[in-house]
């Protein structure tokens, strides 16, 4: 389970070898969603090649907004959602033609419910994921656009060669042309 874009702290190992064992590989097109935001959600499984984005839309002007991505070796999905088919929070679309070796939210269930081991698994990404989630809300008050950018180089080191600016931009709640200035500044430095 090589990771080609991103850095995970977590051992995913055994729910990675459920997915293979359970699971089907699925092979989606740039652009098409393996999730849609308010549609219950019904999937999990492992990126084997590409990336996906997590969209929301701003409530008012309905404009994108990228809040997380998922690369290579990476989990995928709306993973409390699918666990009980309650609506997406955010549509799950492929950035690139991309794969992934998916299980449904029941079958992710039925692991879970079977000893006291999975359901520690079940346990420690629920707590990854908060991790995740509270690191970038404090990050988002505590870092500069330029340490934000930082950040993320340091977790995807090859993001820049992948992903358009405006999907960068976006995910680090900048404008392209602040991207811009930021990335001209980092050149110039070194």
């Amino acid at each position: 389970m090589e990771q080609k874009f991103g850095v995970n702290s977590i051992d995913l190992q055994e729910l990675y070898d459920f997915c293979e064992r359970e699971g089907e590989t699925v092979s989606y097109q740039k652009g098409e969603r393996m999730e849609c935001e308010g549609e219950p959600s019904r999937w999990f499984g492992f990126v084997t090649k590409g990336c996906f984005k997590y969209v929301t839309r701003g409530i008012s002007d309905g404009k994108e907004h990228i809040t997380w991505f998922s690369f290579e070796g990476e989990y995928v999905g709306d993973y409390p959602s699918c666990l009980n088919g309650s609506p997406s929070q955010t549509t799950i679309e492929a950035m690139m033609p991309s794969s992934v070796l998916r299980v449904s939210g029941e079958q992710m269930m039925q692991l879970f419910n079977q000893n006291i081991s999975s359901m520690e698994l079940r346990s420690i990404i629920g707590e990854h994921l908060l991790c995740q989630a509270r690191a970038r809300y404090l990050d988002f008050h505590r870092a500069t656009p330029r340490e934000r950018y930082d950040l993320l180089l340091h977790r995807c080191p090859g993001i820049v060669e992948h992903l358009p600016l405006h999907a960068i931009a976006s995910f680090l709640n900048l404008t392209p042309q602040q991207l811009s200035r930021i990335r001209r500044a980092v050149t110039f430095e070194d």
